[in-house]
């Protein structure tokens, strides 16, 4: 068909099938990329995915990488005695060589909280905003890392930074929290989009919505490839706008006779922004309690991110100097964690505030998966305080920072990528999200589930995976901000399921003969009240390995002990079907 110079026809199916030619025009980006291009570029989540937390992941060409962001994740309950996670950075120490450079979506502890851990093995440039790098400074001053900040490089939205072989913009993105980002990354093998965490907010607090206009523009480009937060994938609808929290708030406060005390993520600065001009319109001075909240709260201040008066703060001893109902406080705590400022009030442990039956306390946060039983046991000790919690009861006390299906479908057509990876989330959110990308054009061939350790590589004519990396996490003891070592982890699951038995003997150096009876101490594998019996069948156990045991062996006391060990592994393994830890000491006196 001819077309048209100026748009107008006069015969109506030629304006029809003229249509039908725009539409497929403007639909099929994936056309304007330079399939002849025969560069490559690799992509690496070496966390975030099978998981929620700890991301981090790598882009790299033959010459030149990237780590995008650097993330921590929760232990598991039965993970005793460890506080965080953080990424095995093995991978990075193969290809130091050529990473150029650290680049930061926004500062949630999931994207951030690993970076001193990983700048005391490996030292990068820093590329982000400046509240995510503000909360990173924040990290490595308790790190001691303060002279490492000449690393930070502070970018500016919409303009495009030279990182190696990579073009990286930051294009501004709502989200749970201020300052967050997406990237736009110039590669050699076509455009790729990285959305962060992001929920498309039109109405966010602080009146910047999300960067649609720029996200359209690299769509109209050609997208080689999206890779988008999956972590709300089987949620149908939109996500409701922060904004919509603040009635909520408003409703609780004016009800409130007592104390408010509201808890929420310390990086939800927004939050904890709208909590504090509730308290500024009820004539309630506030205390923010809790280091990482105060820490990140100050900074926004600083940063001029949010505008507060000084003289509205007091601090956690002068709260008694108030009337009940002239104070607000603000804390950490909405996840359960035994050390935070609320789980310490709730349990009389607080050195200032105790919980009292006339508080009205907010719980403006949805437990993280596998914090459930944490977050159930503080509300009870709440509870049991007298208090009146807010918690899911109001349903638009806590609005999710991820984006829902409408949002991802909107994301998916602003971009029209080529290829599409999901990422953020567990298996079963990438796999949904997939499903989502399908229904909006992606062809199912050009999507790719991956896991932590897939390496894929992109092309301008393919995708696929080429190999797996070696992942995996590092146990750390935050109050020390030190690594626990994997044995010493897995020696405390095995105390913790399978209890210990240790046992003290003498050997008579000339006899060869045991100097009375062996002491056996037990904990976690009887009753105490079979103490005694289960003490005597282990004494057998000794006596009898004694009475037959080789003339050579008689005086060697870790052969001994090994000996002992098994004897008595077998014995508890055949009659309990349990695996103690069995601690012999041999003395030969």
């Amino acid at each position: 068909m001819r077309r048209s110079s100026d748009g107008v026809y006069t015969d109506i199916n030629q304006a029809i099938a003229a249509n039908k030619e725009v539409h497929k025009e403007r639909l099929d980006t994936a056309a304007k990329i330079d399939t002849s291009n025969k560069a490559r570029v690799r992509f690496t989540p070496l966390g975030g995915l099978g998981e929620i937390g700890g991301n981090i992941a790598v882009l790299e060409t033959e010459k030149s990488a990237i780590i995008i962001d650097v993330g921590m994740s929760f232990p598991t309950e039965d993970m005793h005695g460890v506080d965080i996670l953080v990424p095995d950075f093995s991978y990075l120490h193969t290809i130091k060589e050529k990473i150029d450079g650290i680049v930061i979506t926004h500062a949630h502890e999931d994207h951030i909280g690993a970076v001193p851990y990983l700048f005391k093995e490996l030292k990068f440039p820093i590329y982000g905003t400046p509240l995510p790098l503000g909360m990173i400074a924040n990290k490595f001053d308790e790190h001691g890392l303060k002279n490492d900040k000449s690393y930070f490089r502070y970018v500016e939205k919409r303009k495009p930074i030279k990182i190696g072989d990579f073009e990286v913009e930051w294009l501004h993105m709502t989200h749970s929290i201020i300052d967050a980002s997406s990237l736009a990354i110039n590669t050699p093998a076509g455009i790729i989009i990285h959305t962060g965490d992001f929920k498309i907010d039109h109405t966010p607090v602080d009146d910047y919505p999300a960067d649609l206009h720029r996200l359209a523009y690299y769509g109209e480009k050609g997208v080689l490839c999206l890779l988008s937060d999956s972590t709300n994938s089987h949620k149908g609808g939109i996500t409701r706008s922060e904004k919509t929290v603040g009635p909520t708030f408003d409703h609780l406060f004016a009800k409130a006779k007592g104390r408010v005390i509201m808890s929420t993520f310390s990086s939800n600065v927004h939050r904890v922004y709208q909590a504090i001009e509730h308290g500024i319109k009820y004539n309630r001075k506030v205390a923010v309690i809790g280091r990482s909240m105060e820490r990140n709260l100050e900074t926004a201040r600083q940063l001029g991110y949010i505008d507060i008066p000084e003289d509205i703060f007091i601090d956690a001893h002068e709260v008694t100097r108030y009337n009940d109902s002239e104070v607000l406080i603000v804390t950490t705590g909405s996840q359960g964690e035994t050390m935070s400022a609320l789980f310490r009030m709730a349990t009389d442990e607080h050195r200032h505030i105790k919980i009292k039956p006339s508080d009205t306390i907010i719980i403006s946060a949805k437990a993280i998966p596998g914090n459930e039983a944490s977050v159930s046991r503080i509300m009870n000790h709440l509870v049991r305080a007298g208090a009146t919690v807010a918690y899911q009861d109001f349903s638009e006390i806590h609005v999710s920072g991820h984006a829902a299906q409408e949002e991802q479908k909107l994301m998916l057509r602003l971009t029209q990528p080529k290829f599409f990876l999901p990422v953020h989330g567990e298996y079963n959110h990438i796999a949904r999200h997939a499903k989502t990308a399908v229904s909006c054009g992606v062809d199912e061939r050009n999507i790719l589930l991956m896991s932590d350790g897939d390496q894929v590589e992109i092309t301008p004519k393919y995708l696929k995976k080429v190999k797996t990396i070696k992942t995996g996490k590092t146990y750390i003891d935050n109050q020390a901000n030190t690594e626990i070592e994997n044995d010493i982890v897995l020696d405390r699951q095995k105390l913790a399921t399978e209890g210990i038995i240790m046992i003290v003997a003498q050997i008579d150096q000339t006899t060869h003969k045991l100097v009375g009876h062996p002491r056996v101490s037990s904990f976690g594998i009887v009753a105490d009240r079979e103490d005694k019996r289960f003490a005597k069948e282990i004494e057998a156990i000794i006596e009898t390995y004694m009475a037959h045991q080789k003339e050579a062996d008689k005086l060697d006391t870790r052969t001994i002990e090994n000996d002992i060990r098994q004897a008595v592994r077998k014995h508890v393994l055949r009659k309990m079907k349990r695996y103690p830890l069995i601690v012999p000491t041999i003395y030969v006196v």
